[in-house]
């Protein structure tokens, strides 16, 4: 029973992420405005700042907790392939560092 009524809270799409962002921003400024009345002044300023600060982070962590609805201009009916990394090309030269104590090939060399 717990289950059922759990999966009524859980955000499906993005209609309902923006939803649920437009509750928190609108909370979000009452709260703002509650500090300016109490903390006039440059304090209450800067926790309504902070207050619709709050909303941006959470936004964005709902809007990427939330998968994107693929549409048919996306990329057809086939999932796009993911970007692999280049393997390391073990044959390619790497950048030595020059250390100033350990003495250079041609200047152990004398004739």
């Amino acid at each position: 029973m717990l289950h059922k009524v759990g999966r009524l809270f859980t955000i499906k799409t993005r209609l309902e992420a923006w939803l649920v962002i437009y509750a928190i921003a609108l909370g979000a400024v009452e709260r703002g405005r509650h500090y300016l009345d109490v903390y006039p002044g440059f304090a209450g300023w800067m926790l309504a700042v902070a207050c619709t600060g709050v909303v941006f982070v959470a936004g964005g962590k709902l809007l990427d907790s939330v998968t994107p609805v693929a549409t048919a201009s996306a990329g057809g009916p086939y999932p796009v392939p993911l970007r692999r990394r280049q393997p390391i090309d073990r044959n390619r030269p790497r950048l030595r560092r020059h250390h100033p104590s350990v003495e250079s090939r041609s200047s152990r060399h004398t004739d």
